[in-house]
């Protein structure tokens, strides 16, 4: 029998089809999934089109996290929405105020040797907790709720061996951003990160959290902990021990790739803007002044990281020019800081204290001002993601953050702590937990009479026909590299409050790179039928949602040209029928031009599955040699006008 890393354990026990080959098409049978209010309100009106009476996972949760903003009906209505759908379908419900979706799934829901699909790129944060969590659009989690089997590439695992102990005043932060300078943005494509070694003693599950949420900006499909004594013990402190399974790697298990990090080397890092990836030493760009400090995010949850920022500005003041913004990841963070007296120390020291949830890491509020630095304990900081479209965000631990604060330019922590006598030693109670008992959670069962709350601003899902065989389709936008989701379509307030009203969010398609884009492709379509786009390398990186494909295929988008795409872009892309091309050569990118005619001619069955789809330069007689990564499954889907439409003909018709 072969010897298994864990990773593969928690494939093999859920595989449904396929083998455990890298870069083979397999599928898995899902367990838990995860939904949350920017994403799940096309969830649930994509399970309503598809006619699902009742959830048929073991646990499905849909959390209110993100669109928290209620500056008028629109938000307030989509949570009702939403709720009025999880007692139709029989889901679990986290109402407003309870946090964030990760964090709150780690504390309550999540099981060591469990499958989790979520709506949510960070989803992956439960793999903290021993689970296989994955991150993808809303319409693959809406077919895992309706029990449906997840297609996916098998990765290639990579093995994270750790060793040694974290210094003084670096964090588990650190250790990501340490992985992000190493890897990139691009490089985790395909991969799962599995991590193992005697180094993982000296790390919480929140530390862990830390670590498996932000894998997501290296591309990765997930990131894989072991389920160990920490494990155990942390969910004693949740009352859910009975859970818990020893869950970890054979001893001669083997990996595609393995590196090794000796924590003891680590030192504080910061990730410059605008890319997560930017990494460098706090050391190196100390002294900028800044404007804003954001302390929480599904990246930094856990009560240590506000313990720590609470005893370094204790009894101190920040300068007025500083806004000290304090994000509690959960209501159970909130409590603890209250009880501890530490609620009281941060508004003392001038934080200002905002509700549980989301909010500025995904421009809802606190957007910082224009062209002033702001450091943020968060995920991304992807161009414009904050809410201003000209940002300088920097990604930092806690302590580099709470000490920046005061001293209102960016400031190396070991510094800091030397000049105010600070011994790290006052921070030994930091790794607390916090119980989770205090969620206000709803556990409706299945009531397929249940009415949906539909407010004025949800629209039903657009619905589109097949695809054709030839197209002439202008070239409306060419991009770089790494264009991110955010860029594709925004997510800030006054964007993501249309999320379930694809006619209007598409009028905010490409605007950050192009303002006319909208007026551009509703023209192109009436006159052309439609339209294409070209990208560099890493297409749709970032956030899982979807409508950076729907809203785009609303508007006509035909095809993508890239060098490359990250992986949950590309699947979002597939699900609603905008055929995903890559560049056989890389330098054919530059013969395209914007405005350029392009004919795309043979989109058939046939030419699909040999890759000889025929895509030329009207008027320049210059082919573009392109090819594609679909299965046949894929092609099938594209074909029909994107997934909903297959599923319909295909699948549930032989139900």
């Amino acid at each position: 029998m072969e010897s298994l890393n864990i990773s593969k354990k928690l494939i093999q026990s859920h595989l449904v089809t396929g083998e455990m080959i890298s870069g083979k098409e397999i599928s898995i049978q899902i367990d838990q999934t995860l939904t949350q209010d920017a994403t799940g309100t096309l969830v649930m009106l994509e399970l309503e089109a598809l006619g699902l009476e009742k959830a048929k996972v073991e646990l499905a949760v849909q959390y209110v996290d993100h669109n928290l903003l209620e500056t008028d009906s629109k938000n307030a209505e989509d949570h009702a929405f939403l709720l009025s759908a999880a007692e139709r379908f029989g889901i679990g419900f986290s109402r407003a105020g309870n946090g964030i979706s990760h964090p709150l799934h780690v504390m309550h829901f999540a099981v060591p040797g469990k499958t989790l699909l979520g709506s949510d790129s960070h989803t992956p944060s439960s793999g903290a907790l021993g689970m296989l969590a994955i991150g993808t659009g809303g319409l693959d989690v809406a077919m895992a709720i309706a029990g449906e089997p997840y297609p996916f590439e098998m990765p290639e695992i990579y093995g994270v061996e750790l060793t040694g102990k974290l210094p003084d005043w670096v964090s588990a932060k650190d250790l990501v951003l340490e992985m992000l300078r190493r890897i990139g943005v691009r490089n985790g494509r395909g991969r799962i990160f599995e991590y193992f070694g005697p180094g993982l003693k000296e790390l919480s599950i929140m530390d862990r959290l830390v670590i498996a949420n932000m894998g997501t900006e290296m591309g990765a499909t997930t990131s894989v902990f072991p389920s160990d004594e920490e494990t155990l013990r942390f969910l004693k402190s949740q009352g859910r021990e009975a859970v818990w399974q020893e869950l970890k790697a054979d001893p001669d298990a083997s990996y595609e790739f393995t590196m090794q990090v000796d924590l003891a080397t680590l030192e504080p890092l910061i990730a410059c803007p605008s890319s997560p990836g930017n990494v460098v030493k706090v050391r190196d760009v100390a002294g900028k002044p800044i404007h804003q400090v954001v302390i929480g995010s599904s990246a930094n949850p856990g009560p240590r990281d506000y313990f720590i920022a609470a005893e370094l500005v204790k009894g101190k003041k920040v300068p007025a020019q500083v806004s000290f913004d304090i994000n509690p990841a959960t209501r159970s963070v909130i409590e603890y800081l209250s009880g501890t007296g530490q609620l009281t120390t941060l508004i003392q020291a001038g934080a200002r204290f905002h509700q549980a949830g989301c909010l500025g890491c995904i421009g809802m509020g606190q957007a910082p001002a224009s062209g002033k630095i702001s450091l943020r304990t968060m995920p991304r900081n992807f161009p414009g993601r904050s809410g201003t479209y000209d940002d300088r965000v920097y990604l930092c631990s806690p302590e580099t953050a709470a000490a920046s604060a005061l001293t209102g330019a960016i400031t190396y922590a070991r510094d800091f702590a030397k000049t105010y006598d600070i011994p790290f030693t006052a921070f030994k109670n930091a790794d607390k937990e916090t119980s989770g008992s205090n969620l206000l959670f709803e556990s409706p069962a299945a009531n397929p009479a249940k009415k949906f709350e539909k407010g004025k601003n949800i629209k039903p899902l657009p619905e589109f026909g097949k695809i054709k065989a030839t197209y002439e389709v202008p070239v409306l936008l060419k991009a770089g590299d790494d264009i991110s989701t955010d860029e594709i379509l925004s997510a800030k307030a006054e964007v993501l409050k249309f999320r379930s009203n694809i006619p209007e969010i598409s009028k905010w398609v490409f605007n950050q790179m192009d303002p006319e884009f909208y007026n551009k492709a509703i023209t192109s379509q009436k006159e052309h039928g439609g339209h294409i786009v070209i990208a560099g390398k890493n297409y749709a990186q970032g956030s899982s949602r979807e409508h950076a494909a729907l809203a785009p295929k609303y508007l006509g988008q035909i095809a993508v040209i890239a060098k490359s795409y990250a992986r949950i872009g590309w699947q979002n892309l597939i699900n609603f029928g905008i055929l995903p091309f890559e560049f056989r050569d890389e330098h054919d990118y530059d013969k395209i031009k914007l405005n350029d005619i392009l004919t795309l001619e043979g989109i058939t069955e046939s030419a699909l599955v040999k890759n000889q789809v025929r895509i030329y330069i009207k008027k320049k007689n210059i082919e573009i040699r392109t090819k594609h990564h679909l299965t046949w499954r894929q092609i099938k889907i594209i074909l029909e006008g994107g997934k909903i439409n297959y599923t319909r003909k295909w699948l549930f018709a032989n139900h």
